[in-house]
C-alpha cells in the first residue's frame, strides 16, 4: 500500500475490515471523508456511535432493536402459531417486504460451520428450544440460507425441534443456491415461502 500519513493509513486499514470493501474502495471512502465538510463526517461518526450504544438483542427472537421486546415480538396481529427461523437480523427484511408473512421470527445469529468454530452452542438455539416448548407454536419455517451451512443448520433444527410436536417445514428453493436472503428480490422471497415443505 502506498505510504499514507498514519490518521489516513489507519482509516484505510479500518475501512477494510468491513464486509465488501477492498483496498481500492476503502481508499475512496476515505479521501470521500477528508474532503467532506466535517459536520458530515461528524454526522456518521455520531450515527456509528448511536448505532452501538443503542441498539440490542430483542429477549424474545435476538432481533437488533432499540426497544425490547422489538416491534414483530411486541406486535398483537402477528400470528403467534407461526415462527420463522432466520440466520440474521438482515434476512427478516426481504420476508416482510413480501407481505405474505404475519407471523413470529427466530435469528439465530448466523449458522453451524464445525470448520470456523460455529457449533449449536455459537448460535441463539437454547431460547428457541424454550420458546417452541413454552408458546403455542405450531408450525417452524426454516428459513436459513441455502447454503451448505444453511442446508446443515436447517437439517440440524429440524431434527431437535419435530419432537417437540410442531410442523417443521423448509422455504422452497426458489432461491439461489449460494445467495443470502438479504439480497434475494421479493418476488422470490414470496415464492420461496409459499412453497416451503415439510422436512
Amino acid at each position: 500500500m502506498p505510504e499514507y500519513a498514519k490518521p489516513m493509513a489507519r482509516l484505510i486499514e479500518e475501512l477494510k475490515r468491513l464486509p465488501g470493501i477492498g483496498s481500492k474502495s476503502a481508499q475512496r471512502i476515505a479521501f470521500y471523508l477528508l474532503k467532506a465538510e466535517a459536520v458530515e463526517a461528524e454526522q456518521l461518526a455520531a450515527a456509528i456511535r448511536e448505532l452501538k450504544q443503542s441498539l440490542r438483542l430483542c429477549e424474545i427472537c435476538n432481533n437488533v432493536t432499540d426497544t425490547s421486546p422489538c416491534s414483530y415480538c411486541s406486535d398483537a396481529s402477528r400470528d403467534s402459531r407461526l415462527l420463522c427461523i432466520v440466520e440474521e437480523p438482515g434476512n427478516l427484511v426481504p420476508i416482510e417486504q413480501t407481505g405474505r408473512y404475519r407471523g413470529q421470527y427466530h435469528v439465530l445469529h448466523g449458522a453451524l460451520s464445525p470448520l470456523q468454530g460455529i457449533g449449536p452452542d455459537q448460535l441463539r438455539i437454547a431460547n428457541l428450544r424454550d420458546r417452541v416448548q413454552s408458546g403455542n407454536i405450531e408450525e417452524v419455517i426454516l428459513a436459513t440460507n441455502p447454503t451448505v451451512e444453511g442446508e446443515s443448520t436447517a437439517l440440524y433444527l429440524a431434527k431437535m425441534l419435530k419432537p417437540l410436536g410442531v410442523k417443521v417445514t423448509r422455504i422452497a428453493m426458489g432461491i439461489p443456491v449460494g445467495s443470502e436472503l438479504e439480497y434475494v428480490d421479493s418476488a422470490t422471497v414470496s415464492k420461496a415461502m409459499e412453497g416451503r415443505k415439510e422436512i
